[in-house]
């Protein structure tokens, strides 16, 4: 499992009109290459009368299955082009439909890559991309004459707070980054003066969505 990696906030579409020509761009997360094929069935039954239905997309951790079709396109002028924003992007577990209704002017090979290519980075700036990071659940038991003093650290932390249990002790749930469960025990043995007792819990993906400028909102 890979500790980070970025793909589209679920799913979402964007139009475009190019010399009256209209490319509506689709995008959706998908996690299998059978969630993939799915999408772009469910798009070309959609838009059955559309001129052209071109789609790629890029699954799996290693992105081992990456797939373009161009639709009755001139080859390479749209498939590719999708396929190469996905990957320029950094976008894993991702499938794209660009649609396209022709209006009548014909575009030429880098007109079409362009616009291909254009309307997929508009879907994506429309749907949004998100950081999915892989975390612990740490389970950190605590006397309560403890449990003010942790809270405060905890907000002043970079693990995240689920939840707090009170029962006989205080039990916080917190996240910490899969591979620093070590630096995570250490520091909360040094908030607690070596006082709590952590359990570790499953791992997880967060998601956090990123703004346009590439940082987290």
């Amino acid at each position: 499992m890979l500790n980070t990696y970025y793909t589209v906030n679920y799913e979402g579409e964007k139009e475009l009109v190019i010399q009256k020509s209209r490319f509506i761009a689709h995008i959706r997360r998908c996690e299998t290459e059978e969630e993939a094929q799915q999408f772009i069935s469910e798009i070309k039954k959609k838009h059955k009368d559309a001129t052209h239905n071109c789609s790629a997309y890029m699954i799996g951790e290693h992105d081992l299955l990456q797939k373009a079709n161009d639709d009755g396109e001139p080859s390479g002028t749209a498939g590719v082009p999708m396929l190469e924003v996905l990957k320029k992007r950094g976008l894993k577990d991702t499938a794209t439909v660009v649609t396209r209704y022709f209006g009548g002017i014909k575009l030429g090979a880098g007109g079409l890559i362009r616009a291909y290519s254009g309307a997929v980075s508009e879907a994506i700036e429309e749907t949004g991309i998100v950081e999915r990071r892989l975390m612990r659940e740490m389970h950190v038991t605590i006397d309560y004459s403890l449990l003010g003093k942790m809270e405060n650290q905890v907000r002043q932390s970079d693990y995240p707070l689920k939840t707090i249990n009170y029962m006989e002790k205080a039990e916080l749930v917190l996240y910490a980054p899969h591979g620093k469960e070590e630096e995570f025990h250490q520091w909360t043995a040094d908030v607690t003066n070596a006082q709590a007792t952590v359990a570790e819990g499953g791992l997880f993906y967060m998601e956090s969505v990123l703004s346009n400028d590439g940082s987290k909102e």
